[in-house]
């Protein structure tokens, strides 16, 4: 991005992007360039649109980058209150009828605090599907990302072709691979301790 001559430090740059990634929750992403501000990155919700604070420094690239970042961390603080059985079997079903015209009819639907090792469970022959509980307070497409996943499992029990081809029908299925695979890596790194001072 060029420098703009009529923008100095102490006045922040501005650039709004009228329609953010359907599932953030605003109308508006308005980011915000300070030279003052050096390395951190925040964001907030004004109104019906989204604030993210940047360095001016930034490219192109890291700030979209740190959009979706932040749109995420937001999303998630914002998802904290907890879906009951209910309200998940309630969206499951609409999941269902969204993505698969109604074919996928799920007998029950519950979060379980025994799954460690995957996000998502299903029993074709019963037609139950649980998702851990670790899900809880991620991003709503994640959540649905994994819901879709395992609705599909009663359609095609495998992990073969056409499974993978009726999980295309959601449109966010790469962005929540993702998602999920950076939160498995985050998991992995040694957590040391804090340096004094910080």
């Amino acid at each position: 991005m060029p420098a703009d001559p009529l923008h100095r430090a102490g006045n922040p740059q501005r650039s709004t992007t009228s329609q953010p990634p359907s599932g953030s929750g605003a109308s508006a992403i308005e980011v915000r360039r300070s030279a003052r501000r050096r390395r951190t990155v925040s964001a907030y919700r004004e109104g019906d649109r989204t604030v993210v604070l940047i360095p001016a420094r930034m490219s192109e690239a890291e700030e979209q980058r740190w959009v979706t970042v932040m749109l995420d961390k937001l999303a998630a603080q914002e998802n904290k209150r907890v879906l009951g059985d209910t309200e998940l079997s309630e969206r499951a079903a609409r999941l269902s009828e969204l993505y698969f015209g109604g074919r996928a009819r799920p007998t029950s639907v519950r979060w379980v605090t025994n799954q460690n090792t995957r996000w998502g469970s299903c029993t074709p022959a019963e037609g139950s599907i649980r998702l851990s509980h670790r899900l809880q307070g991620m991003p709503e497409y994640v959540v649905d990302y994994v819901l879709v996943h395992e609705l599909a499992h009663l359609l095609v029990p495998g992990h073969g072709a056409d499974f993978w081809r009726l999980l295309e029908a959601y449109p966010r299925t790469e962005r929540a691979r993702g998602y999920l695979e950076g939160v498995v890596a985050a998991d992995r790194l040694p957590h040391l301790p804090a340096a004094r001072g910080e």
